[in-house]
């Protein structure tokens, strides 16, 4: 980072810090008292943020996470004798797996269901301490000791300031480390599109529930600061009024943005105090900024600056779009026995045999056989509808096959799921791009490059600088592969705001920073004008020559029959053909898929007509 964007960003930070330090002493007791509230919601916020903000898991479960903390905080100081700390600190643990429990259903539902069901748990929460005695059931549990911090005592609201908003910096500080270095990137990558952050190696079932984890973690201590607080919990704080009310919160501050949210909840709880004696109907106008906020400026109030900006650049330049892709960069590989045809003896990378797929009695693929060997580039070719894709989705293991079998590097693959694939060297790209669209172009690259297991996140905990130094090294490596793909200029840039050209050289930039050793294109040059085709042909040429097998799904016969060493066709979910180029090409059962059974019979008469050609034998 420059010198100038430090001041940027680090002055304001340090005047926003000197205000809240010297916040107590301009305003009277009861301020102080809200602004305490206020730091428990910025807490409970920021959990919000990085569970459905950053990992895009509908959780309306938050505001129960932190009557867990609270709950457990309460019930252990009055019932059990425990002193406040320990118990504030089984209430974050207690909180936490009770988020892993709520986080069950996110593997099998997403979107609104999952937003019901975390809703559904969220109200058998407040059902169970209506009617449990431990917890004073509707009365609730009142008498909580205030708690000690090294001989301090902070039922002082003044002194309860000051460490409140010393623990809500540790949380922001936190929560904006996770975001910015791998696990963050992760996350928002499932959240922009789980399917093509899966084909990255990411274990998106695993990441949502470390998802969860954070929200529990967020609340609990959310919660233990509240009991200690409030020294008072009863089943209304964690009703539903106040999780709409942290949706809010959340929305209207801007659910992508780590400040945003920390401001809508500050900003919101005091507005809630100034609105006390109107309830109703600050609820009814809280409802109605978010649907304003959802409907005009999804990005809540964060995201204005970027908008103005945005339409800023828009009124004098063209933006990002308009900067050209530099020449691609060979590699400088000396394997001249890799760019030709490879030997029929060569090791087999890929075979598919019988492969049926169904879709609800829909035959997609049926008994699809296929071997490809090490170095190939193999076409699959054939009329829209045939099965291509599907028989990618097969071979990269987004869908199980009905029945047959795949051995992928000679290992059986037929239910691996795709992130083990993509660990194991198999890469691809899309018919349809699937870039992450609210990260920059070099943050693409580096999910490629990231091949960590999910076990490293315990990093962030015991080595956080050890995450940094990691996260640099694959910021250079993701520059380097940038570099050579003539997309280091549009580094910063977002996906939408380049060429198609562009993006669909990122989406390959991307899966070759996989280090495959199998890659899947699908459909390529869809899209991409003369010149741009060439630079594909010459690019996958030389990705060949690295020792990459590729197979190649394209519409563009040319380019199919003078770079692939063989082509396999299909047609109605069946291969119809199989073999090299020229032979393919001629194949009356290809001519009659692709051009219909007017064009074989023209074909036919045309060879009849026209005799054996001189100097042939018949």
């Amino acid at each position: 980072m420059t010198l100038k964007k430090t001041a940027a960003y680090g002055l304001p930070l340090v005047v926003l810090f000197v205000l809240a330090l010297v916040f107590p002493y301009l305003v009277d007791p009861y301020t102080i008292h809200v602004s305490n509230v206020a730091v428990v919601f910025g807490l409970l916020a920021i959990g919000l943020f990085l569970s459905m903000g950053i990992a895009g898991q509908f959780d309306l479960a938050q505001v129960a996470f932190l009557g867990v903390g609270a709950y457990t905080a309460a019930i252990l100081t009055l019932h059990a004798g425990w002193d406040f700390w320990p118990a504030a600190l089984a209430g974050v643990v207690i909180s936490i797996i009770v988020s892993l429990l709520v986080g069950i259903p996110a593997l099998r539902v997403q979107s609104h269901y999952l937003a019901i069901v975390t809703l559904g748990l969220s109200l058998a929460f407040i059902s169970l301490v209506i009617n449990l005695p431990i917890t004073g059931q509707a009365e609730g549990l009142s008498g909580i000791p205030a708690p000690v911090f090294f001989g301090i005592d902070l039922g002082d609201d003044y002194l309860f300031y000051y460490f409140g908003l010393a623990l809500l910096i540790v949380g922001i500080a936190f929560a904006a480390f996770v975001v910015h270095t791998r696990l963050g990137r992760r996350m928002r990558a499932m959240r922009d599109d789980d399917l093509a952050a899966a084909a990255m190696g990411t274990r998106v079932p695993v990441l949502r529930m470390i998802a969860f984890a954070f929200g529990g973690l967020y609340g609990g201590v959310a919660g233990a600061l509240y009991a200690g607080l409030i020294r008072f919990v009863a089943p209304e704080s964690f009703s539903l009024a106040n999780m709409f009310l942290l949706l809010a919160m959340v929305i209207i501050g801007g659910r992508h943005s780590l400040p945003g949210v920390v401001i809508g909840a500050v900003g919101l709880i005091f507005v809630r105090s100034w609105l006390a004696d109107f309830s109703i109907y600050a609820q009814l106008g809280y409802g109605a900024l978010v649907v304003i906020f959802v409907v005009f400026l999804p990005t809540g109030i964060a995201g204005i600056p970027a908008r103005l900006i945005e339409l800023w650049k828009r009124r004098g330049t063209k933006g990002a779009g308009g900067i050209g892709v530099a020449p691609y960069v060979p590699y400088a590989v000396e394997a001249p026995d890799a760019a030709g045809s490879p030997d029929a003896d060569a090791p087999v990378v890929l075979q598919a045999t019988d492969v049926v797929k169904s879709f609800k009695g829909l035959k997609a693929l049926a008994g699809v056989s296929l071997t490809v060997r090490q170095g190939e580039i193999r076409g699959l070719v054939g009329p829209n509808g045939s099965g291509k894709t599907t028989l990618f989705n097969v071979l990269s293991g987004i869908h199980p096959p009905t029945t047959g079998s795949v051995e992928v590097f000679g290992e059986r693959s037929t239910t691996t799921p795709s992130y083990r694939l993509s660990l194991r060297g198999v890469a691809r790209t899309f018919q349809n791009l699937r870039l992450f669209p609210l990260m920059s172009v070099r943050e693409n690259v580096m999910m490629g490059i990231d091949r960590t297991p999910s076990r490293w996140s315990w990093r962030y905990i015991i080595r956080p600088l050890s995450v940094l130094r990691a996260d640099a090294r694959m910021r250079g490596e993701a520059d380097e592969i940038l570099d050579r793909y003539g997309l280091l200029g549009l580094a910063e840039a977002k996906p939408s705001e380049l060429s198609y050209g562009a993006q669909r050289r990122v989406e390959i930039a991307r899966a070759m920073a996989t280090r495959p050793r199998l890659l899947l294109l699908d459909e390529p040059a869809a899209g991409l004008n003369g010149d741009e085709v060439n630079q594909l042909k010459a690019i996958v040429n030389d990705i060949r020559a690295t020792g990459v097998t590729v197979i190649i799904i394209e519409h563009n016969m040319g380019l199919v029959m003078s770079m692939c060493d063989r082509v396999t066709v299909l047609s109605t979910g069946k291969v119809i053909a199989d073999g090299l180029p020229e032979e393919v090409g001629r194949s009356p059962e290809v001519i009659e898929a692709y051009l219909g059974d007017d064009a074989k019979l023209e074909k036919e008469m045309l060879d009849a007509t026209s005799g054996p050609a001189e100097g042939t034998v018949q």
